[in-house]
């Protein structure tokens, strides 16, 4: 695995739809450098539902952070990744480091796909002091999760309780535990600095592009490499997201990225709809529309008049529609052809998923992550050369 990892902001201009519900080293956590970003076995049961975990604790205090460490830290804990062949020097070392939380009795245990994804073994390190190997479940490149499972007697085992990100609100007060630069069991806390961010996806879309992940979460409690795939907590103690990267141009001398108070995590209702796909076979599949978009986040008055787009209007503008994806197939309209390249005019507008107004590219990922299913037949919404019109559209699987 490298030392480093690079992760491009999706949506930085142009972002990739093909989502649904949703989802470094020693394991660092990627980075975004100014305008970039640093960043197996699959079982045949149902799909289970994911339980929320432990009965969370009454509203702890900011002038209680003791307790509610006391109450979750037993829960996280730190994973190191081994290569088969490792040079004669590195015999015995780790590749890689990262951080898991436990979510059941089960010895389930979450962490980001990339903390794993180069492993050809995984141990599994508790506060108490216990070790244990660890098997891959599934992973997810879209959401940047994976499960894993450990052999432990379940009274050893304190599993995290889930929390509601549906819920979160910008200002509240949240805590990271994890383990940077390999010091476990550390604990920074901060706020809720921004919500629905988008990210890109470790998988490639068919024209070229990432695929994108919506709805994440922005913090500025310190993360650094090492706690990725650690929890992001309220102060319930409840888990609210899985730390993934961060956004700095700062650098350890051993080329590291430092924390600038600028860190991202999966929102946990994403985990809730992923994790229980990834225990039952390995893998999930994500609803796929299949555009590109330029969301009006990154409006600005020249452009929209480029564009032929109402000063007041916002959604989803439609650069391109894939050939042979859903939205083609439901007439919806894009500015150009996905191998063209600049911003052109008459790309349909998208202002609404099942009559729930979309406000950017953003609300339109989430919804389709949080709300539909693989084969669900939805109703676009889109302004289109001034008037309103409405596209059934059914969702296809992420190719």
């Amino acid at each position: 695995m490298n030392r480093r990892f690079s992760l491009v902001l999706a949506g930085l201009v142009l972002a990739t739809l093909a989502c649904t519900s949703t989802w470094e080293s020693l394991s660092a956590i990627p980075t975004l450098e100014s305008r970039q970003t640093t960043s197996i076995g699959a079982g045949t049961s149902p799909v289970p539902t994911l339980a929320t975990g432990a009965v969370a604790p009454a509203l702890f205090s900011t002038g209680d952070l003791a307790a509610l460490y006391g109450s979750v830290s037993p829960g996280v804990v730190t994973i190191l990744t081994y290569a088969d062949l490792a040079p004669a020097h590195d015999a015995g070392l780790p590749i890689a480091q990262g951080t898991g939380f436990v979510i059941d009795t089960q010895g389930h245990i979450v962490t980001n796909q990339h903390v794993v994804q180069e492993a050809k073994e995984i141990e599994v390190d508790f506060p108490s002091g216990d070790k244990a190997w660890a098997t891959l479940l599934g992973t997810d490149p879209d959401s940047d999760l994976a499960v894993l499972q450990v052999d432990v007697p379940a009274d050893s085992l304190t599993p995290l309780p889930l929390g509601d990100s549906g819920a979160v609100q910008v200002g509240e007060t949240v805590a990271a535990i994890g383990n940077p630069f390999g010091l476990s069991g550390t604990m920074t806390v901060g706020i809720v600095s921004a919500l629905g961010r988008t990210l890109d996806s470790e998988r490639t879309a068919p024209g070229g592009q990432a695929f994108t992940a919506g709805g994440i979460i922005q913090t500025d409690a310190a993360i650094n490499p090492g706690n990725s795939g650690g929890p992001l907590l309220n102060l319930r103690g409840e888990v609210i997201g899985v730390n993934r990267a961060i956004r700095t141009e700062v650098f350890t001398v051993s080329g590291d990225a430092a924390n600038s108070g600028v860190g991202f995590a999966i929102p946990i209702n994403i985990v809730k709809r992923v994790v229980p796909s990834l225990i039952a076979r390995g893998s999930y599949d994500y609803p796929y529309i299949g555009i590109s978009s330029l969301s009006s986040d990154r409006w600005n008055l020249k452009i929209l008049e480029e564009l032929g787009i109402p000063h007041d209007a916002v959604g989803a503008y439609v650069t391109c529609v894939t050939p042979g994806g859903p939205a083609e197939a439901a007439g919806l309209k894009g500015a150009a052809g996905c191998e063209e390249l600049g911003l052109k005019a008459g790309g349909d507008l998208v202002i609404a998923l099942d009559q729930q107004p979309i406000e950017d590219f953003n609300d339109l990922l989430s919804y389709l992550i949080t709300n539909t299913e693989v084969g669900q037949v939805i109703t676009l919404t889109v302004l289109r050369d001034g008037k309103e019109v409405e596209l059934p559209l059914t969702i296809a699987a992420r190719p």
